[in-house]
């Protein structure tokens, strides 16, 4: 099996809360991952468009692939933590949501301060995108990695 699918098996079985709100990643690839969240009644807000929170979890998660991505076979050997996060809600969703999340770093760098200094920050950037193309919301999220052990 392929690093990029083990690491997609793992997350999606290791974080119980995006589970339950019902976030799929769909890609994980070096520097890029990829989610997606159908839009139900268990996901709304109060005026029937995606909740805040669903929103927010959904970025999380495609962030946290996009670092998988980017550590890749060093993930094990890893404690990775989304240190920071911010939001901007740019419109309502009133469909099914896909977050695109990308590193703000070459994987390679990221590696190399990680072996070098036993620890990397970097940031991953999300577009929040509903069915129509339309960017819903922008996120920042800054993952801090340190070696185990």
């Amino acid at each position: 099996m392929e690093i990029f699918e083990m690491i997609k098996q793992h997350m999606a079985a290791s974080v119980p809360f995006a589970n339950y709100t019902g976030v799929r990643l769909e890609e994980v690839s070096a520097e890029r991952g990829v989610a997606t969240l159908a839009k139900r009644g268990e996901v709304e807000n109060h005026i029937q468009t995606m909740h805040a929170g669903a929103m927010f979890t959904l970025g999380e998660a495609a962030s946290g692939a996009a670092m998988g991505g980017v550590m890749a076979d060093q993930l094990l050997a890893a404690r990775p933590v989304a240190a920071n996060a911010s939001i901007k809600y740019v419109k309502t969703a009133k469909t099914d949501i896909t977050a695109i999340a990308t590193a703000s770093i070459p994987a390679e760098e990221a590696l190399k301060a990680f072996h070098a200094d036993g620890k990397v920050v970097f940031d991953v950037h999300v577009d929040i995108r509903d069915a129509d193309e339309n960017t819903c919301a922008e996120m920042t999220v800054a993952w801090h990695i340190k070696k185990t052990g």
